[in-house]
């Protein structure tokens, strides 16, 4: 049996337009987890150890304030076009779009105010919350009035994300989440001694703004190839790294596939990652810097959490050879990402 319950959050700053932000706390036997209506974000996501004991594994904050404020994308949904676009620029049917960019010489994760800083209409379901909103055409740059519903269920240790969309005009898209994992509880120091596999042949090697080179390469022999689990900080030194904020391709098909699983021995946590994506984004949190105060008055420093952000691949507007991002009208968007919690 899933509860739902909703509260009252906080209000929108006057000059963001006011307006009330809700919380929503879905709640089964074994997860527990709470989301806003303010850029969909999972606020807390609380799951048992191996001894019952529940902790909280996503970072954020306790107040509106501290979402409403700069910040790395904590637990929000992220979009028009999740990731990065190579100078904020693509053309489509003859006509160049330029986007807002925020992130070097790229627009990322939507832009100057992307899904996760918006306001969205919330309806409550028996298992869960779904969240729309109507992207106006030219809203940061982009083609198309856009209509987006994120679905968010619980059925006991499983956390579904389902995202759909239609456009009235055509329009690149990629939707995700952006929530920041630590399986030993959030405000834990690293992740260094959590195993991580993620179900790739390959992934995409980036420039030094984090543009895909549009080269599609092989895992097998770098550090890249994570097929068999690996102890996140064994793995940096065996192999001079200092973090990952890559794309994994994964096998194609609409089918949902177990595509990443993560291990915290200490606490015996696992999590799986389930999706119908064509791409993850594995990020392990390496322009964390410790000076955000998080829940808790903890702070969160560099590798202290990490990101699975099961999307389409990055630039995919301007490389053809990557999975097709476009929506056409008369098209429906339709993603799924099922994260399963348990204990091993």
């Amino acid at each position: 049996m899933t509860t739902v319950r909703r509260e009252a959050f906080g209000r929108m700053p006057p000059e963001e337009g006011g307006g009330e932000v809700e919380k929503f706390v879905l709640q089964s036997d074994s997860v527990r987890v709470e989301i806003l209506s303010f850029g969909c974000i999972i606020t807390t996501l609380e799951t048992k150890d191996r001894n019952g004991q529940f902790s909280d594994v996503v970072l954020g904050f306790d107040t509106l304030e501290g979402y409403t404020r700069k910040h790395p994308f904590f637990g929000a949904v992220v979009g028009r076009v999740a990731n990065r676009i190579a100078n904020g620029r693509f053309s489509l049917d003859g006509k160049e779009y330029q986007l807002f960019v925020n992130n070097g010489p790229n627009s990322l994760h939507g832009g100057a105010k992307g899904f996760d800083k918006v306001l969205w209409s919330p309806e409550v379901l028996p298992n869960g919350v779904r969240f729309f909103r109507l992207s106006p055409d030219g809203e940061e740059g982009y083609p198309g009035d856009l209509k987006v519903w994120v679905t968010y269920t619980l059925s006991g240790r499983e956390l579904a994300i389902n995202y759909q969309a239609q456009t009235s005009k055509t329009t690149p898209i990629s939707l995700t989440n952006h929530a920041y994992f630590n399986l030993a509880g959030q405000g834990s120091r690293d992740v260094y001694d959590h195993e991580i596999s993620i179900e790739a042949d390959s992934y995409l090697p980036v420039d030094d703004t984090k543009i895909p080179t549009g080269e599609v390469a092989a895992v097998q022999g770098t550090g890249f190839d994570l097929r068999q689990p690996v102890e996140l900080g064994k793995h940096f030194q065996k192999f001079h790294l200092d973090g990952f904020d890559h794309n994994f391709c994964l096998h194609q098909g609409q089918d949902r596939r177990l595509v990443a699983r993560v291990f915290h021995p200490p606490t015996g946590r696992t999590m799986e990652v389930h999706t119908t994506q064509p791409g993850i984004q594995f990020y392990t949190g390496n322009h964390l810097d410790g000076s955000l105060k998080g829940k808790g008055a903890a702070t969160y420093p560099k590798h202290s959490a990490f990101c699975l952000e099961t999307q389409n691949w990055p630039d995919a507007v301007n490389k053809p050879h990557f999975p097709n991002v476009l929506l056409h009208p008369g098209e429906e968007y339709n993603h799924t990402t099922w994260l399963v919690f348990n204990t091993a």
